[in-house]
């Protein structure tokens, strides 16, 4: 019962908004802004159909690609920065150098050195996403209760089993709220990357549509867009609360005493 009130109210204002939208648009003759019936007319017949294998399957394996790599490097840096408080003083500023370069400006560089293949776009989703996972990790190792790291101490449990049975879990809580983070902006990022000399991708067939004024075409991109973007919050949603039900279960524990 809790499960679907949590559903319902998951969905009940996307589906008063689609509705408003149907209902609001049926009648509309403007160019620019068609019936939302014909955008889902395009949605089922290009983006279900043809363009799923063509344009949206190499979006996601080069988002996948690119956040794993995010992932493995900005958790490793992380737990070593928030371990080694010298070695967090050498890095710190440089660190901080370029998490302030947009991403996007990287992109010509990047198009120097990598070319306009997938490599590129795969080190841009990479790049971009990887400081809120990096910062956060980082953050979450240097705030690991001090008696529970002297207690580790006392029992000499040290090298990877303080990392596995006291840093990772206790940093955990906080790696998540920056693996969340960092998968919306790759997922911006994915879209950006393909706007500069692509030949596929979500963001590739948006701006194709656009130039040729496949109107309906365009706004249904989107839509599918914001439905990967659903989707792959709600996928990061099911693997957390699986990966942090100790830590769900106790902050429950905590407001119900």
């Amino acid at each position: 019962m809790a499960f679907l009130r949590r559903f319902g109210f998951a969905l009940g204002l996307p589906v008063v908004l689609f509705v408003l939208w149907w209902v609001t648009s049926a009648s509309s003759t403007d160019f620019y802004f068609p019936p939302l019936s014909r955008i889902v007319d395009s949605l089922v017949e290009e983006w279900f159909g043809p363009r799923l294998a063509d344009d949206v399957l190499p979006s996601l394996l080069r988002l996948a690609a690119g956040y794993l790599i995010a992932a493995v490097v900005a958790v490793t840096l992380g737990v070593l920065i928030g371990t080694y408080k010298r070695l967090r003083d050498l890095l710190e500023p440089v660190l901080e150098f370029f998490r302030a370069i947009p991403p996007p400006v990287v992109v010509p560089i990047l198009m120097l050195i990598f070319g306009i293949e997938n490599t590129m776009k795969i080190v841009v989703i990479a790049f971009g996403c990887m400081w809120p996972i990096l910062l956060n990790t980082a953050e979450g190792v240097r705030a690991v209760d001090s008696v529970l790291s002297d207690t580790a101490k006392t029992y000499r449990i040290s090298g990877a089993a303080r990392l596995r049975h006291l840093i990772l879990p206790a940093a955990s809580p906080q790696m998540a709220a920056g693996l969340r983070q960092g998968l919306s902006v790759a997922i911006i990022l994915m879209v950006i990357s393909e706007l500069f000399a692509a030949s596929d991708g979500l963001g590739f067939a948006i701006v194709q549509a656009q130039r040729s004024f496949a109107i309906p075409e365009m706004w249904a991109g989107m839509l599918m867009l914001g439905l990967l973007g659903f989707l792959l919050s709600l996928l990061f949603r099911l693997v957390e609360s699986r990966w942090l039900a100790w830590y769900h279960g106790l902050r429950r524990a905590q407001r119900a005493g």
